[in-house]
């Protein structure tokens, strides 16, 4: 009559794609019909069960690319990715302007922002500014590049919609001082300061001072480059009470007075960074009085003398890294060096470019500073084999070494296989005496040294076919190549036939006699950059 409840078979639910919908977060999400999580069916889409937030972190370990991929699977995830990027950088150029709206909708969590433009492009405006700071009022850090069509109005708006910033870093724009003053007076949590040619500030007679603002009690870091009339940031360096670096790079002014001033107000310094500035004893004297002082980078400033290292050195016991591009004027010696390798027992870096050490200082600074790890010397003339056995013989903690155009030869680094047991790592750049042969027997001799060498290959002189008219036809035969003579009769390459067939061709077309001769390969534009001598050590 009728059939059992048993041979009735289950209804079977295999949707061919499970994309899940924007769901409401009062909802409970549901698993569709039929379909649980322990089915083991491919089509079930088991991020439903993940909260948005563990969803977010996943997205946070994904690349860029793959994000992008990711926020198109779904509306779900469009929306989890929006809300979930802190990080954004666009490209500022004009066309961004109609874009904002839309765009910070989407991404209504913004906290850290980069607008960069191309320099031969049409940057964002004022509006479009304005419009970014009402919609990103959380802003932490905000990065401006080439915005040349920023005003001081769009920077005045900008600081009062966003409070919150604590690292702001402009290059290449144009607003001025006022623009620059309603930022340090709004934003009094900036603990970070970058600027970089800051157009509106012109070399006028009396440029308008800049600071301090409400941003002087928060402020750690002062970054100046390329700025005319820098010294205008005075009165907001000076009132930083709490700055703990200062960087000055290629900025106009006398820094001596300024930096005697720092050093009555300001005890926190723990990083100064002084290159290619108008700065001599004088305001090495003034940092000195720093005693937090851990890092100090002289860089091209001609008028620092031994004696204002060996006043830092005798006060700022702390120093950990050093470094000092004396710029072959030899106004820092063994005199300064020695002061150092006295006073300051905690020395962990140090970078010598341009600067003629012996073995008199190098010895001192071996045996004082027991936790030197990082050492460069570029450009000494003074530098050789002996000064490099010193080192190894006495630089226990050594990791570390980068010799760079020094005439060290392959006895030097017959001396390194035998000392610096902690030694990692040895770059030897330009230096005429190592050859690929000591820096093998390096690596043979310890197999944990991991070896660097840019040699300078001898120069080949240039192959000539001689005349026979100079040469009275004895030898026609007969070539120079590559410094040897190459009889006639020997078969040529494939290569040399080829060459020798477009001379012929050449020589006939010009109906004059060919002379050839082999041009060298100039290193390529890289070569030659990474070879500049004035290049800085970089660990």
């Amino acid at each position: 009559m009728g059939q059992s409840s048993s041979t009735s078979r289950p209804v079977s639910f295999k949707p061919a794609a499970v994309i899940s919908p924007s769901v409401s977060e009062s909802e409970p999400r549901r698993s569709p019909a039929g379909l649980e999580p322990d089915s083991g069916d491919v089509g079930y889409d088991y991020t439903l069960n993940l909260p948005d937030e563990c969803l977010a972190c996943i997205f946070h370990s994904l690349s860029a690319a793959d994000r992008k991929r990711s926020s198109l699977v779904c509306r779900r995830w469009l929306t989890i990715d929006g809300q979930s990027r802190h990080r954004l950088s666009l490209n500022a150029q004009s066309q961004l302007a109609s874009a904002v709206p839309k765009l910070f909708s989407r991404f209504d969590a913004v906290t850290k922002l980069g607008l960069k433009c191309d320099r031969r492009s049409v940057s964002i405006g004022d509006d479009a500014l304005i419009q970014i700071s009402l919609k990103c009022r959380n802003l932490t850090r905000l990065k401006l590049r080439a915005c040349r069509e920023l005003t001081d109005l769009g920077m005045a708006v900008l600081a009062e919609n966003c409070r919150s910033l604590q690292k702001f870093s402009c290059g290449s724009c144009s607003f001025g001082p006022k623009g620059m003053n309603a930022l340090l007076e709004n934003c009094a949590l900036l603990e970070e300061l970058s600027v970089k040619r800051l157009r509106g500030i012109t070399d006028g007679a009396a440029p308008e001072p800049i600071g301090p603002g409400k941003a002087a009690a928060s402020l750690k870091v002062i970054c100046l480059k390329d700025i005319y009339n820098g010294q205008c940031f005075g009165p907001l360096i000076s009132e930083a009470k709490n700055l703990r670096s200062l960087k000055l790079f290629r900025c106009s002014g006398d820094w001596d007075k300024l930096l005697e001033l720092v050093s009555v107000r300001i005890d926190s310094l723990v990083e100064v960074h002084l290159e290619r500035i108008q700065v001599s004893d004088i305001g090495l004297s003034a940092i000195s009085h720093c005693p937090n002082l851990e890092i100090l980078h002289l860089v091209k400033t001609p008028e620092c003398t031994n004696l204002g290292l060996t006043a830092v050195a005798e006060k700022c016991k702390l120093l950990r890294k050093l470094h000092i591009d004396g710029w072959k004027t030899n106004r820092i010696s063994d005199d300064g060096l020695i002061a150092v390798a006295n006073n300051c027992p905690n020395l962990q870096e140090l970078v010598l470019i341009g600067v003629n050490p012996t073995h008199l200082s190098l010895d001192k600074l071996a045996t004082n500073c027991q936790n030197l790890e990082r050492l460069a010397l570029c450009g000494s003339e003074t530098v050789g084999d002996a000064e490099i056995s010193c080192i190894a013989a006495k630089c226990i903690a050594l990791k570390k070494l980068c010799i760079k155009s020094c005439p060290v030869s392959n006895h030097g680094m017959e001396a390194l296989a035998g000392g610096c047991p902690n030694l990692v790592k040895v770059k030897v750049k330009k230096c005429r005496g190592v050859t690929s042969e000591g820096a093998d027997s390096l690596r043979a001799s310890r197999d944990s040294i991991a070896v660097n060498l840019d040699a300078i290959e001898p120069e080949l002189p240039n192959a000539e076919i001689n005349n026979e008219q100079e040469n009275g036809g004895a030898n026609n035969n007969r070539a120079m190549v590559g410094g040897r003579i190459r009889d006639g009769n020997v078969a040529p390459s494939s290569s040399t036939m080829r060459s020798s067939s477009f001379k012929m061709r050449l020589a006939s077309f010009s109906g004059r006699s060919l002379v050839a001769c082999t041009f060298r390969r100039w290193p390529s534009l890289g070569t030659r950059f990474r070879n500049n001598p004035e290049r800085r050590y970089s660990d």
